[in-house]
């Protein structure tokens, strides 16, 4: 049996790395890693796959596009070249990025089965692309497993039949849980001279960097903040290239008590989260990460498709009202510690094994 496992950005390689050690285990089964390059900088990508030990990928399609339906339409068009020459039994596919649905829509015009890792998040905010990408692969998936039960609840409501839901827990959760005792070993607050308390910013969502005029305000707040506590700053590609082109990037490399850096590797970048005092977000995620370290997160968004971050988490949405983050995040370091919420349900870092369990009950293996 083929398995093709659908990879594309970062987050997908997160969720997607214990999928592919537990299937390996399966007798039967042939795994196929196809890259769909949506990550094509080196920055976002190789790095990933040495930290997390994933082999190279079997196939790089090479898709990226400069905007979201010219990205979509390459990955399709080539991916779909690949399957006829390279038919696989299942296609599985993870998160909510363009990669995801391409290459569900392929797996539907070819009647390829279907499996969605990370189905029934919703935001209900139709102007995320992210958002068209998962309810559109969910419509097309065979097997859905979901992280929580209200997405369970999202997906009847849309019509999906029971058979096909699985609650299985967070794959995100079940490689932070594998690779937890590396992160104590990164040498990144050595090498980035970080000794006391710090905020940890990344921001990469088109409605806060696309836009000039948000961006101009968000990059104002944030240098606001750094006057009060030290902030380190991994920058997204795409928001440094607006960052460039509206020049800004001097602005902030300006600022003694902000700390710029690259896009940095699962290893350090976890270490660095799992020691922040607070971190400010726009990254779906982060959202689990911190509810799963118990740091407080604030997510500058108006809707966020994870509420289980909310509810049992550490996360809060701030919304998109820039001139509010200094006041916000001091107003959350005041608060005293609270106890940590009990991890949501299923988030025990076996995720995977029950993924594996069921895609072999499906497929008789």
């Amino acid at each position: 049996m083929l398995v093709h496992l659908i990879i594309g950005t970062r987050p997908n390689f997160i969720k997607a790395t214990p999928v592919y050690k537990e299937l390996s285990k399966l007798s039967g089964i042939r795994l196929q890693l196809i890259h769909t390059g949506q990550h094509y900088d080196s920055k976002m990508k190789d790095i990933f796959f040495d930290d997390l030990k994933l082999p190279n990928p079997t196939c790089f399609l090479n898709g990226k596009g400069s905007t979201h339906s010219e990205q979509t339409g390459k990955i399709m068009m080539k991916y779909e070249q690949y399957c006829l020459h390279h038919r696989p039994d299942l296609i599985v596919v993870f998160g909510d990025v363009d990669s995801t649905l391409a290459c569900s829509l392929v797996a539907a015009k070819l009647r390829i089965r279907l499996a969605h890792v990370e189905s029934g998040l919703r935001s209900f905010d139709r102007k995320m692309p992210e958002e068209i990408n998962r309810l559109l692969t969910d419509q097309l998936s065979d097997i859905l497993f979901t992280t929580s039960p209200e997405c369970h609840d999202n997906l009847l409501k849309e019509g999906i039949s029971l058979s096909k839901i699985h609650f299985v827990g967070n794959t995100m959760i079940d490689s932070l849980i594998t690779f937890r005792k590396s992160f104590d070993k990164s040498l990144i607050h050595k090498k980035l001279s970080i000794d006391d308390s710090y905020a940890l910013l990344t921001f990469h969502r088109p409605s806060n960097v696309d836009n000039h005029d948000n961006l101009r305000l968000l990059i104002l707040s944030l240098i606001e903040l750094s006057d009060t506590i030290k902030c380190v700053f991994p920058v997204h590609p795409r928001t440094s290239r607006m960052l460039d082109r509206l020049s800004l990037t001097n602005k902030l490399q300006g600022k003694k008590n902000m700390i710029i850096t690259d896009p940095l590797g699962y290893i350090d970048f976890m270490n660095l989260q799992k020691g922040a005092s607070i971190v400010i977000t726009d990254s779906g995620g982060i959202q689990e990460e911190t509810t799963y370290f118990g740091i407080p997160c604030l997510t500058v968004r108006d809707t966020t498709e994870r509420p289980i971050t909310i509810s049992l988490g550490t996360n809060r949405l701030i919304g998109m009202s820039y001139s509010n983050i200094v006041n916000e995040v001091q107003q959350t370091l005041k608060r005293k510690p609270e106890k940590r919420k009990k991890v949501p349900e299923l988030w025990d870092g076996k995720a995977s094994q029950r993924i594996k369990e069921i895609i072999k009950n499906n497929f008789n293996l």
